[in-house]
């Protein structure tokens, strides 16, 4: 399961905004290793981490690829008051069991309080999109 958070704070919105992110989040949704989509806020109410889930590097790429995806891209200082990627291959979660875990991901209920309480192993997956190079972080 790999993991794409877009992590923003908004800032004007515009016809063009609402046109290209329909756009895309439709078309995120559309491909064949498209999972499912969480938006969570900060405490604040000021940052957005909007976590799109896939099952494969490919339909990362083809999302990285899109042309509107692209057009976007070039145009989020426009629209946002700052924003960072993160893609994360997730490997596991843990927890007590009462949340479920993502499609894909590992998750058995651990009641042996240990220092490892809490964890998610994840490696950070860089990819190109003009190419579909990929790499590695282990974390």
């Amino acid at each position: 399961m790999i993991c794409c958070q877009f992590i923003f704070k908004p800032g004007a919105y515009d016809d063009d905004f609402h046109r290209l992110d329909g756009a895309i989040d439709d078309y995120a949704r559309s491909l064949p290793g498209f999972d499912r989509v969480e938006k969570w806020l900060s405490p604040e109410g000021d940052v957005v981490n909007a976590m799109y889930y896939f099952a494969d590097r490919q339909s990362v790429a083809m999302l990285g690829r899109y042309p509107q995806h692209r057009e976007a891209k070039g145009q989020v200082a426009r629209w946002y008051d700052g924003y960072r990627i993160v893609v994360s291959d997730v490997r596991a979660t843990y927890g007590d069991g009462r949340l479920p875990a993502p499609p894909g991901a590992s998750q058995v209920a651990d009641h042996t309080p240990d220092q490892d309480a809490g964890r998610v192993a994840v490696t950070a997956v860089h990819i190109d999109p003009d190419s579909n190079a990929t790499s590695e972080d282990q974390s």
